[in-house]
């Protein structure tokens, strides 16, 4: 039976009192603020962001050259946007799943995975090297059927996947519920090398420590306004913060603004900001953790179109979230979309579908932010300013890990180097635009119509979503 539509009345009253506050970012050790910047200043590498995709560029630039001048901006806080409000699944993925690399670009795919998983381990080997603490846990993930027709296609992909040497298992629903007993369970594809779990907020926080240690000069509450005037073989751009405006000069500038708007206007057409939310409960009791065993800790997504995707934290809480995917007209933004009571109460809804032995349990926290989606879900990449400056964007979700990737790509084209990331199609291609207002909205809402037809009618898709399948383009929760 497809998830509810409207939540009861006990789940509007399960998150009526949670803390609008992301869970992650509601920590004592939350560092204090760098200062801002104004005035004038040159440097080697200007890195625009301050979430995993800026962190992840400014760090890696100095261990590749340690005397490489780092200058970053955030124009908010260190990890406050969706680094910080995240599920903290880090995938090793870096084509927003095997599926969708695979039906684009089946060519490379041997390559693409092997990059996926090199990129988690170097994930894995960076926060020992540098004492990162954020609860990283090499769980792997289940991906649940709550449907019999989500499973009708588990021995092929088990039979691929393998093909391509992803460890996977197809599991019926009593092994499933082994694993999490859930009564919707019909069955699971098991990855125990694909996923590892984090606390996002730390990480990001645990990077910027790493990125000052090596001499990266970071400045919080300062905003990147646009491009100056040029300086000859140099980029100039502008900010703006309460200390007053400034103006940085760099050789190269790399920009990871995810779904905020970009300086580059070639990206406009290429991302919208999609909003997605998120429920943390409270603490379960040791009798609720029993009745629902997941003692393997993995990562959980489901089967769906609009699909949830939920994980135990480290105090004993579930964080649970998806399903909802909000646009909002003319590319809306900003705190007042943070807060969707209606989205808070269905996801406390479809949480106690999946686990009936937490009727009654409350939500602590619930919030909401933007996603970068981009019509191919995964990220894409390219330079402007005669390569000077580079971008990644659109990861569509699944950035923690995937980020690390797209930095790295970054500096290669900034560097000019030929290299294998380089050379791959993934990162070569751009995707499909999105339609411009006023006939983007329409087109984004008839899509998640059309995506809840499907799941309420076994998966079968109707000519709108086929016609977009042909077209390469989507939308993605």
């Amino acid at each position: 039976m497809p998830f509810a539509r409207s939540p009861r009345p006990v789940s509007v009253a399960a998150v009526a009192e949670a803390s609008p506050v992301p869970f992650w970012l509601d920590d004592p050790r939350r560092p204090e603020p760098m200062a801002p910047f104004a005035g004038s200043a040159d440097t080697d590498l200007l890195v625009v962001g301050g979430g995993f995709s800026g962190l992840w560029t400014a760090l890696q630039a100095k261990e590749a050259d340690p005397e490489r001048d780092v200058v970053l901006v955030e124009g908010s806080r260190i990890g406050w946007a969706a680094s910080g409000r995240n599920g903290g699944f880090c995938a090793a993925s870096i084509t927003h799943g095997f599926h969708n690399g695979l039906q684009r670009w089946p060519e490379e795919m041997h390559t693409l995975v092997r990059l996926g998983g090199e990129n988690l381990d170097a994930i894995d080997k960076t926060l020992a090297r540098y004492g990162i603490d954020c609860s990283f846990e090499r769980t792997g993930e289940l991906g649940v059927a709550t449907e019999d027709y989500q499973t009708e296609d588990f021995a092929e992909a088990v039979a691929v996947a393998s093909d391509y040497g992803i460890a996977i298992e197809a599991l019926d629903a009593e092994q499933t519920r082994a694993r999490v007993n859930s009564p919707l369970y019909r069955g699971a594809l098991r990855m125990p090398d694909e996923a590892a779990m984090v606390n996002p907020a730390r990480l990001a926080w645990g990077l910027r420590d790493a990125c000052l240690s090596l001499g990266v000069r970071i400045h919080e509450q300062t905003r990147a306004t646009g491009f100056g005037d040029s300086a000859g073989a140099d980029v100039v751009v502008t900010t703006e913060s309460d200390a007053g405006p400034g103006s940085i000069r760099a050789r190269r500038v790399a920009l990871g603004t995810n779904a905020f708007p970009p300086l580059l206007r070639r990206l406009r057409h290429l991302v919208v900001p999609v909003y997605d939310y998120v429920i943390v409960t409270e603490p379960l009791s040791d009798d609720q953790w029993a009745s629902i065993g997941w003692d393997g800790r993995e990562a959980i997504g489901d089967s769906g179109n609009q699909f949830h995707y939920y994980r135990r934290t480290d105090d004993g809480r579930i964080l649970f979230g998806g399903y909802d995917a909000i646009y909002n007209r003319g590319n809306g933004m900003g705190a007042q979309h943070d807060q969707r009571p209606e989205s808070f109460a269905l996801l406390a809804e479809h949480l106690v579908e999946v686990f009936p032995q937490l009727e009654g349990v409350r939500a602590s926290h619930a919030w909401g932010g933007a996603i970068d989606t981009c019509s191919r879900f995964s990220a894409f990449y390219g330079t402007a300013r005669d390569g000077r400056v580079a971008y990644a964007a659109g990861y569509t979700g699944l950035g923690v890990g995937a980020t690390r990737f797209g930095a790295a790509v970054m500096l290669d084209l900034l560097d000019g180097k030929d290299t294998e990331r380089t050379r791959t199609r993934m990162v070569r291609s751009t995707p499909l635009p999105f339609p411009p207002e006023p006939l983007r909205f329409p087109v984004i809402e008839a899509t998640r119509w059309s995506l809840d037809r499907a799941d309420r009618n076994d998966g079968r898709r109707n000519l709108w979503l086929r016609t977009l399948d042909r077209l390469g383009l989507g939308f993605d929760s």
